[in-house]
């Protein structure tokens, strides 16, 4: 070992750091995704569904909002998965199957925050552009697809955009169930090589590249929509 340097070891993991990192992008990218897609459905259900659904959903968002993400994962994992084991005949080590439940659990965690954005959104459009939508004769889905989601969207990137980069940072939480992201990658390599200080700051510098460079287009896109 004393003939490897901090950069020789990181050339001959480089490998398995990038399959790390792909988990975590993996789980990001679901996660933001569906989590916009069912934020969306809860958004609307509490702002123009009748009550039981509207209450489902405030219950749900508020729900998930007051309970920590890894306790979320730590259900998925040690009680989800194991029925879905059994039901299904499924391998709880099997890599692919606790991605899955990852991607399941932040899926669902995040749709709760999605939701109060893009509920502040719709909001945020003036009631008149819906009054002049179904005066021009759309129905009221209509109107909210065509004339109101496309308006809301458009204020909230920056606020969408912000939340992936909150979710990406919080992806590191799949520790919990023994699933090898980019950030427990880094702490094995660095552990077996005895350079587990330097594999931590290194795995800080390329979080925070990542964070920084959307950042910036996160405000690069804010400036835009002032003028």
């Amino acid at each position: 070992m004393s003939d490897y340097t901090f950069f020789s070891v990181l050339a001959d993991t480089y490998p398995t750091l990038l399959k790390g990192l792909w988990v975590t992008l993996q789980v990001t990218g679901v996660a933001v995704v569906v989590g916009i897609v069912w934020g969306t459905m809860l958004a609307i259900m509490r702002l123009f569904m009748p009550k039981p659904f509207a209450w489902f959903a405030a219950l749900y968002v508020n729900t998930f909002r007051s309970i920590p993400l890894i306790m979320v994962l730590m259900w998925f994992y040690l009680i989800i998965g194991p029925g879905m084991q059994k039901i299904f005949g499924l391998d709880g080590s099997n890599t692919s199957f606790r991605l899955v439940l990852a991607m399941v659990a932040f899926s669902l965690f995040e749709a709760a925050y999605y939701s109060e954005i893009i509920r502040a959104g719709i909001s945020s459009v003036k009631s008149g552009q819906n009054s002049a939508a179904l005066a021009l004769g759309m129905t009221r889905a209509q109107a909210l697809r065509y004339v109101i989601l496309p308006q809301a969207f458009r204020n909230m990137v920056p606020l969408l955009l912000t939340q992936g980069i909150i979710l990406f940072q919080d992806t590191s939480l799949v520790y919990i169930i023994s699933l090898t992201d980019f950030f427990r990658a880094t702490d094995i390599i660095g552990y077996n090589n005895d350079y587990k200080t330097e594999f931590i700051i290194f795995a800080g510098l390329v979080y925070f590249l990542i964070c920084f460079s959307v950042s910036t287009g996160v405000r690069y896109i804010q400036s835009r929509n002032k003028i």
